[in-house]
């Protein structure tokens, strides 16, 4: 990974992400449901979701400004950007701050971002079929189908019932995992299996080192996420810090203690690079994935 800067990597790859999304809602809509959608989503967050999706079609050898996978990228962003307008609500997590500004409910009031968040999420499945020939049928139908499970009630959904039900609860390391493996970690793997499937007839040992590199990736995110809820202020995490701790939410931290914690999430770290390793994909082209996993792991928000 020599001589790779990230920054320089993800600049040209977010601009055409954040211009995609942007031209993808449009302010003019029924009620002004256009507007709550933009600002769920534009002008914030830190997009590892899509640029693992960039990032991952590169590694398989497909150009990552490709329709297929700018348009992945778009669709897993717009699941992830509704997920966090639903968890906010006052029937969820209650939050009244996300990405340092206030809650989409808060903003736009309740109803307006329940809708908000579903039209964000079909919007997702629009962008994976475009009308155009653009992406091929195979293409749409495998990215279709990943992102549907990923998000649905074996997926996120899942997980965040599993959360919701588990408040006041303490969990086994086994089911915290689990727990995780589908609220966060589903849609982060779902980025790297849908760039990896931009190339048709990806060979089986590749696509199974990649998915465990997704599955490592995903619980150190979370982790990290449990370690950044107790040690860093509000406005640096650009949501509210510490509330998992005050509803006695399930966590790593709570579960095994901040060093243990920390210690956790750098050996999946170092699982999902030897998951990168054991692809025996060219080290230029995996560049961007390596250092992404980085960046998880020393992220502060």
């Amino acid at each position: 990974m020599s001589g790779f800067e990230l920054h320089d990597w993800m600049q040209p790859h977010l601009a055409r992400v954040e211009h995609a999304l942007s031209a993808g809602i449009e302010a003019e809509s029924p009620a002004h449901l256009g507007q709550a959608m933009r600002y769920a989503v534009l002008d914030g967050g830190k997009r590892l979701r899509p640029l693992l999706v960039l990032a991952t079609a590169e590694a398989v050898g497909e150009a990552p400004q490709s329709a297929a996978a700018l348009n992945a990228a778009c669709a897993i962003e717009l699941i992830h950007a509704y997920s966090l307008v639903h968890d906010d609500m006052p029937c969820m997590d209650n939050d009244v701050l996300r990405r340092g500004k206030p809650t989409v409910h808060v903003q736009f009031g309740e109803a307006q971002a329940l809708l908000a968040g579903d039209a964000l999420q079909t919007l997702a499945f629009e962008m994976l079929t475009p009308q155009d020939a653009s992406v091929s049928a195979a293409q749409q139908a495998a990215c279709v189908g990943l992102l549907a499970r990923a998000s649905g009630y074996q997926g996120m959904a899942g997980g965040q019932a599993i959360d919701l039900a588990s408040v006041g609860q303490r969990l086994s390391e086994d089911q915290l995992r689990q727990m995780h493996r589908l609220k966060t970690g589903a849609l982060l793997l779902c980025s790297v299996q849908m760039g990896a499937a931009c190339v048709p007839n990806l060979s089986i040992p590749v696509q199974a080192a990649l998915q465990r590199f997704g599955q490592a990736l995903g619980l150190a995110f979370q982790v990290v996420d449990d370690v950044l809820d107790v040690t860093v202020d509000s406005a640096t995490l650009g949501k509210t810090a510490g509330k998992d701790e005050a509803a006695d939410k399930p966590t790593y931290v709570a579960l095994m203690g901040l060093d243990a914690a920390k210690a956790f999430a750098d050996a999946l770290a170092a699982q999902a690079m030897q998951a990168l390793a054991d692809t025996g994909l060219p080290d230029d082209r995996l560049a961007a994935l390596r250092a992404l996993t980085a960046m998880v792991v020393e992220r502060n928000n």
